[in-house]
């Protein structure tokens, strides 16, 4: 097994400064055998040792004892100004580096294929969660908004397909969330007391806006606005509520499916259950206030797993 990362360069560099900065893990003198041995390509040809790079060459780095986990690499470019940008992360794609996914995350793809080679996120998504995700392009920038981030984001909404439907049509709900010492799932967060032993942390206060809609049979469409920004709030929120997320692992059927699949992978029958591969949660509009302009930002790319249920 093989890894092919890739990279764009928008500098003037040699080479193995190049591959320095984008793959950590070699000496100089292992920087020189692999390009030595033509496990290193600029613009689809064999490197030489003593290259020059220029603005816009491409360079593929090969890998050969190294694999990732598979997964959907499309992000794409929103909205950008000199310090900050909102982009796109598919469902699936980590925000940032895992024990299956080194470089298949979204920040290295990020910085690998754009000029801003140390942005930061300024928030998290869950993998599976797709949708709108803030970024700072560089290292001041991120020290500065990360400070400001309340005043920044201005709000927060999201879609989620639900299984049921509310007899509610607008529902602010508050709890305390955190996770707990015996819990058979160690991520999954728990609604508990304000004060409430047996919890690995302190339990934080989670408060959430719900409006559902539209209604359908079984399921329901349901926007989220998060007034805190607590760890799978929207997630333990609505399956407490009685709406888990579709295609939720952790909080939809007790958590068995997730379960299962750290023995076994899941079968075609158990996704069939579970209503998707990946849970249907997607972050699709941010509000921004930079202090320059007021933008709203809306990510409309759902996921092909969306369309079945928004096509009935």
């Amino acid at each position: 097994m093989s890894f092919i990362l890739c990279w764009i360069e928008y500098t003037a560099l040699p080479l193995d400064e190049s591959v320095r900065q984008n793959y950590h893990h070699w000496n100089s003198d292992e920087i020189y055998q692999a390009i030595s041995s033509g496990n290193v390509r600029v613009n689809g040809q064999p490197a030489q040792p003593d290259q020059q790079l220029v603005p816009s060459d491409q360079i593929e780095l090969l890998l050969p004892d190294h694999t990732e986990g598979e997964t959907d690499t499309r992000w794409s470019l929103l909205w950008e100004t000199p310090e900050l940008m909102a982009v796109h992360k598919p469902a699936g794609l980590p925000v940032s580096r895992t024990t299956r996914n080194l470089f298949n995350t979204l920040i290295s793809l990020v910085r690998r294929a754009t000029q801003h080679k140390s942005a930061h996120l300024l928030h998290r998504l869950d993998a599976e969660t797709s949708g709108l995700i803030l970024l700072a392009n560089y290292d001041h920038a991120d020290r500065k908004w990360k400070k400001r981030i309340d005043r920044l984001i201005q709000a927060k909404r999201y879609h989620a397909l639900v299984w049921g439907n509310p007899q509610w049509q607008e529902k602010e709900f508050s709890c305390y969330l955190a996770e707990k010492n015996d819990s058979a799932i160690r991520t999954r967060m728990h609604i508990v007391e304000e004060n409430e032993e047996g919890c690995v942390k302190t339990p934080k206060l989670s408060i959430t806006r719900f409006r559902v809609k539209q209604q359908f049979d079984g399921y329901a469409l349901i926007e989220c606005e998060l007034l805190t920004g607590r760890k799978h709030q929207l997630r333990a929120q609505l399956a407490h509520l009685g709406h888990a997320i579709i295609g939720d692992k952790i909080y939809s059927q007790q958590g068995r499916f997730y379960l299962k699949r750290l023995e076994q992978d899941l079968t075609a029958e158990d996704y069939r259950t579970l209503g998707a591969e990946h849970h249907l949660l997607h972050a699709y509009q941010l509000q921004l206030d930079t202090g320059r302009e007021q933008v709203t930002l809306t990510d409309d790319d759902y996921p092909q797993a969306w369309a079945r249920y928004l096509t009935q």
